[in-house]
């Protein structure tokens, strides 16, 4: 199972606002020992966020939908999302009995009744801020834009859904910070492919780094997964970068 991220909205593509989802999202599967595979960030485009949700609908993948959800012109996610799935939209009786209870009777009016029109088929992803909910379908949550209520909704989603996919095994990065002369990537190429090939459970990365004037600085190499297979790997890495005379020191 991939997870990813669509992260909607033209007032983060306009750099008015920063995304806060991304980071959440990767944090909350970290948490739960799984990891973000994609993410997509799209403008307020209704044939744009159709065309992606086709896709995305097809591939099988847990999707996290933030932002355009709302009942204004410029929320276009429902729509999108019923166009993609070549449906209606209807207002889902599990949103309206939300919003009924949100709201005094007079208060409830048709357009915001309009915020619990979801795709023909959907179920309610609850919300527990103000019980306006999201949306899901086809394993794609589609979550308000604001954080503090799609946050919650979306580790809902994670913990009803996809319990059964949490690595009860603890998993740890570790990484050394390699300088000097012949600390390049390119030059750690073939260390690098005898760990991938010796340890296939772990996940390596290579993560060069550089000061403002474009000065190499040094290479942050380091695996992920299992701690003991962990500290083998990191031991093969130091003692073969020792063998080559690069300076390490422990990422803190």
């Amino acid at each position: 199972m991939n997870f990813a991220a669509i992260i909607i909205g033209d007032e983060i593509l306009s750099g008015k606002r920063q995304d806060e989802h991304f980071a959440a999202l990767a944090r909350m599967l970290a948490a739960r020992g799984l990891r973000l595979a994609w993410a997509e960030y799209l403008g307020d485009e209704r044939a744009r966020i159709a065309a992606t949700l086709q896709r995305t609908f097809a591939a099988g993948d847990a999707v996290f939908c933030f932002g355009g959800i709302g009942n204004t012109p410029d929320d276009h996610t429902r729509q999108a999302a019923a166009e993609a799935l070549g449906v209606d939209l209807v207002l889902h009786p599990d949103a309206e009995r939300e919003i009924r209870a949100r709201f005094a009777d007079d208060e409830v009016t048709p357009r915001r009744l309009l915020l619990g029109a979801f795709p023909r088929g959907a179920a309610i992803v609850p919300n527990p801020v103000n019980r306006i909910p999201g949306f899901s379908v086809r394993e794609h949550y589609f979550l308000p834009g604001f954080p503090q209520m799609a946050h919650p909704m979306a580790e809902w989603a994670l913990d009803t859904f996809y319990a059964h996919l949490v690595h009860r095994k603890p998993s740890v990065d570790k990484a050394f910070l390699l300088s000097g002369a012949n600390a390049y990537e390119s030059g750690l190429l073939d260390l690098m492919e005898r760990i991938v090939a010796g340890y296939p459970d772990l996940r390596l990365f290579s993560l060069p780094a550089m000061s403002r004037e474009g000065e190499r600085r040094h290479v942050e190499l380091g695996v992920e997964g299992d701690p003991a297979r962990v500290d083998a790997a990191m031991e093969e890495i130091r003692e073969e970068v020792e063998r080559r005379g690069i300076a390490w020191a422990w990422r803190e």
